[in-house]
């Protein structure tokens, strides 16, 4: 397969599951989205074999350690391949074409990678995090390493750079677990630490009968961190600039919007998702380049 060809297998795969990834909006610059989409590749298949409830976790923890033997084989020599393994995606030789190749041109730091399989495979054994700083591990492995790589691709290394895509990167990933809280529950993960919990006087008994005071003041907690975390990041957009910039801005906007609907309907996560509609995309586009 001619690297091109595995660099459109990745852009398809990018498109048809987008979710948080920049890949598909047409403000990131041309050139950037074929090497996004081989990183949004890899983190995709990764996450599905951390999934729950797809396969034993023993059998999720293996595939996820031979994708980082297929990691690391494509850093050292895009062309060389693995065999295949059972349960990995039929294209993943073009997944690590793309990626070793991006990887090699752009000097990507592979250890941002081996940080995302890190992250995933902690989601395979941990449902419960006992405070805020072990939740903010887990953000700086699973969310912080895809801001890195992004503004790698884009030729941007810069340690203040670094700390604010952080800090957005973070905030957007807790902004999700909140946003997604009545799922998670239901999948028997809680995001919101025991600390928290604990400082508010609440237990995860209450909240299997509903949203109470007491966890509606922790949901309020976590959602002040979660935007002092935003504020922080806000220079960003502004110092990457251009079409990237734009796109950045966008997305700090729409984080900092599903935290304005949680915080409307009282902090209520267990009964109410929060999700951004028509309404939502003209109130960022208002702000887009304010």
């Amino acid at each position: 397969m001619h690297v091109d060809q595995a660099y459109a297998r990745c852009l398809r795969d990018a498109r048809d599951h987008y979710e948080n990834f920049p890949v598909a909006s047409v403000l990131v610059p041309a050139a950037m989205r074929p090497h996004i989409a081989a990183v949004y590749a890899f983190a995709r298949a990764a996450d599905d074999f951390a999934d729950e409830g797809v396969r034993p976790a023993a059998q999720r923890l293996a595939l996820l350690a031979a994708w980082r033997r297929r990691l690391y084989a494509a850093a050292a020599s895009p062309t060389d391949t693995l065999p295949p393994i059972a349960g990995e995606p039929a294209h993943a030789d073009a997944i690590f074409l793309a990626l070793g190749t991006s990887i090699a041109r752009l000097q990507l730091p592979v250890g941002c990678f081996d940080d995302l399989l890190t992250a995933f495979e902690q989601d395979v054994t941990v449902t419960r995090y006992e405070s805020w700083y072990d939740l903010l591990d887990y953000c700086r492995r699973s969310a912080n390493p895809v801001g890195r790589l992004v503004l790698r691709i884009a030729g941007r290394i810069d340690q203040q750079l670094d700390d604010w895509s952080d800090c957005v990167c973070t905030a957007l990933q807790l902004t999700n677990f909140w946003q997604d809280f009545s799922q998670d529950l239901a999948r028997g993960r809680i995001y919101l630490p025991r600390d928290t919990q604990h400082r508010h006087g609440v237990s995860e008994d209450e909240i299997q009968v509903g949203p109470t005071p007491g966890w509606c003041d922790a949901v309020e907690d976590v959602v002040d961190r979660t935007r002092a975390l935003f504020e922080r990041g806000k220079p960003l957009p502004a110092a990457v600039g251009g079409r990237l910039g734009l796109e950045i801005r966008a997305t700090w906007l729409g984080g900092m919007r599903i935290l304005d609907h949680i915080e409307r309907r009282r902090f209520d996560v267990t009964t109410y998702r929060p999700s951004l509609g028509v309404g939502d995309a003209a109130w960022i586009a208002v702000r887009l380049f304010q």
